[in-house]
């Protein structure tokens, strides 16, 4: 009977554990710590292998698509928690805390300020050389998924209203970084591809103008965008937001459809998506790293573009469009917890 009640008491435990929203960061920073330590240690071999494992999906000799652990996990599973973040964004615009004009143009303002000072930044410091200088979009991207993987293991110390800013400028930041590789940094661009993904989008348009209420059928067209987005040569992530987007908020009985996706996706999201990102991409080798290197300007550049530059950008962004009107202020938060965010 002991025995049995520790149990009982150790599952409770472990079930209040997985249904606390800090639980999927503390997740996620294990799995991203675990990395590091595997990676510079005698199991590193082990550890590239395991990215590297191979995996091909073959549809009737039509779509033939190959790649490594890594790039499945970066293109097909991040792009399941961008459809995620996709349907939480538009919650938040159609009926939460970004749906007056106000509130909404913040974040917009805010991600593109912390664009252009971090790159400001990198280039100024490397502007004596123009093969360095090539690397000034580098600081202007966000991390998305460690990002918001901080602000839940913060928890309730975050108000609601700065986890949605900081969500909302995470994704229009990324989905700026997207619009700059394709432009700067993509060689071999797709145009017939590129084609293929907007007709794609069209038709997700059309599907919800129309009124159609199955999420199935928007799935579908967005996993056929999805391929197309990532034969173009941009990233593939693009194709879960454009898909969340489209599906309609209630299904053909009233009820929750865009909501009731959002709430079984995110464990899922939380303890196997995001930790799984962690782990192949965190595995960072510090082998003839030095703290004089650190100094160098490319790092320089980046340390700096990231940690002043997202800084001054986004809080400097955010601050101008309050204290002109243009915008409101999160409810709710001080402005140290403003700072911190802009800072996170």
């Amino acid at each position: 009977m002991a025995n049995a009640h520790q149990d009982t008491q150790g599952g409770n435990a472990f079930t209040r554990f997985f249904s606390h929203e800090a639980a999927g960061g503390i997740v996620l920073a294990i799995a991203a710590v675990l990395a590091l330590i595997i990676s510079n240690s005698g199991w590193r071999e082990a550890y590239e292998a395991f990215t590297r494992i191979p995996g091909t999906v073959d549809i009737g000799g039509l779509i033939v698509l190959s790649k490594p652990l890594l790039l499945w996990v970066n293109d097909l599973w991040m792009a399941v928690f961008f459809f995620l973040v996709g349907l939480e964004i538009k919650r938040e615009f159609v009926e939460g805390e970004l749906a007056s004009r106000s509130q909404a143009i913040l974040p917009a303002a805010a991600a593109l300020g912390g664009m252009v000072v971090p790159a400001g930044i990198y280039a100024l410091i490397n502007l004596g050389d123009p093969v360095a200088l090539r690397g000034w979009a580098i600081p202007a991207a966000t991390d998305i998924a460690f990002a918001i993987g901080i602000v839940m293991l913060l928890g309730s110390r975050v108000p609601t209203s700065l986890k949605v800013f900081l969500t909302a400028v995470a994704i229009i930041d990324d989905l700026g970084a997207i619009v700059v590789i394709a432009l700067f940094y993509t060689d071999n661009l797709s145009l017939g591809m590129l084609a293929g993904a907007g007709v794609g989008t069209l038709v997700l348009v059309l599907l919800n103008r129309s009124g159609v209420k199955r999420a199935d059928i928007y799935l579908v067209v967005g996993l056929a965008i999805w391929v197309c987005v990532l034969k173009s040569g941009i990233h593939a992530t693009l194709a879960g937001v454009v898909t969340a987007l489209a599906i309609p908020m209630r299904d053909g009985e009233d009820q929750p459809l865009a909501g009731a996706l959002e709430h079984g996706l995110h464990p899922w999201v939380a303890f196997l998506v995001l930790p799984m990102f962690a782990f192949a991409n965190a595995g960072v080798s510090l082998q003839g790293a030095s703290l004089g290197s650190l100094f160098d300007p490319i790092p320089l550049g980046i340390a700096g573009g990231l940690v002043l530059g997202k800084t001054i950008g986004v809080f400097g962004a955010a601050w101008l469009m309050v204290r002109s009107g243009l915008a409101s202020a999160p409810a709710g938060a001080s402005t140290r917890q403003f700072v911190g965010v802009c800072m996170l």
